[in-house]
């Protein structure tokens, strides 16, 4: 009997997979713990339109993403610290700095942990940050500090 798993089953499938059980393994187990349903051709329907509808989600998350991406490789920003002598900032600016300054400047609120970079920054220059956008897509931000 051809089932469709609605949740993952152990040693037969993860869900949404259509598999071919035995008849009573699909009565006596997978349908009265609600693990499965019998493949009818609507319920098959079902399944390719979900699947359908996850992978139009996706792209479009996917090109929303690029769009960004766009947006913060062409975006530049400038930082005023306090510094010693030698240019040596005093304290650092680290990923929040950057995430907060983003915001306030541009309004694109980025979430500090997406933000890489090798290490904080702790004298005047210019620097550069990646910021991964989506799995697949990261932008490069020009950072430039100058003293006050």
């Amino acid at each position: 009997m051809k089932v469709i798993l609605l949740q993952d089953v152990k040693d037969l499938g993860k869900k949404d997979a259509v598999v071919n059980v035995s008849d009573g393994y699909a009565r006596n187990f997978l349908f009265p713990r609600k693990a499965a349903v019998e493949a009818s051709e609507g319920a098959m329907k079902t399944i390719a339109d979900k699947k359908n509808s996850e992978v139009n989600r996706k792209n479009k998350e996917l090109q929303a993403a690029k769009e960004l991406a766009d947006k913060l490789n062409k975006i530049e920003i400038s930082i005023k610290a306090k510094t010693g002598e030698n240019g040596k900032l005093f304290g650092s600016i680290t990923n929040k700095d950057i995430a907060e300054i983003i915001k306030s400047q541009h309004k694109i609120e980025i979430d500090k942990k997406k933000i890489g970079m090798s290490d904080a920054i702790k004298t005047i220059g210019t620097y550069q940050a990646e910021i991964k956008v989506y799995p697949e897509v990261s932008a490069k931000v020009k950072i430039i500090v100058t003293a006050v």
